[in-house]
């Protein structure tokens, strides 16, 4: 049985903050092509809601929906950074943005193996997503 580590992190304004656990074994974050995740540059960390704490900002996220309007995309209406949302794949979760996550710059990303996931081709490619 593996343990996990807690992350913290939070947008750039520092208005939302949160905590995450993720599993020893499943450091994986996923570099989507898909139109919205690869123009905010977004590295999914996915996770089960129960490992999910939004520590601050309730009250400063705003939320964006297409398409099927399943996801439910959440920005900080302050700095309008996108920390974390719950993605149609596992809208009974939470996506995380890796890179929103503290110490990126000091090599928590480097824990992290960083996969390739075709989002433009989410129909098909959904079912590769663990």
């Amino acid at each position: 049985m593996s343990g996990t580590k807690t992350y913290t992190g939070g947008c750039h304004c520092g208005a939302v903050r949160f905590a995450v656990e993720v599993a020893d074994d499943a450091h994986v974050a996923r570099a989507c092509n898909c139109s919205i995740c690869f123009k905010l540059g977004f590295l999914h960390v996915i996770v089960d809601r129960d490992a999910f704490t939004l520590v601050q900002g309730a009250e400063a996220l705003t939320t964006y929906t297409f398409n099927t309007g399943v996801a439910q995309h959440t920005f900080c209406a302050v700095c309008g950074v996108k920390p974390f949302y719950v993605p149609r794949s596992h809208p009974e979760g939470v996506s995380t943005n890796l890179r929103c996550f503290d110490g990126v710059e000091d090599g928590v990303m480097a824990r992290f193996e960083v996969t390739d996931f075709d989002g433009r081709n989410w129909e098909k490619m959904v079912d590769t997503i663990r």
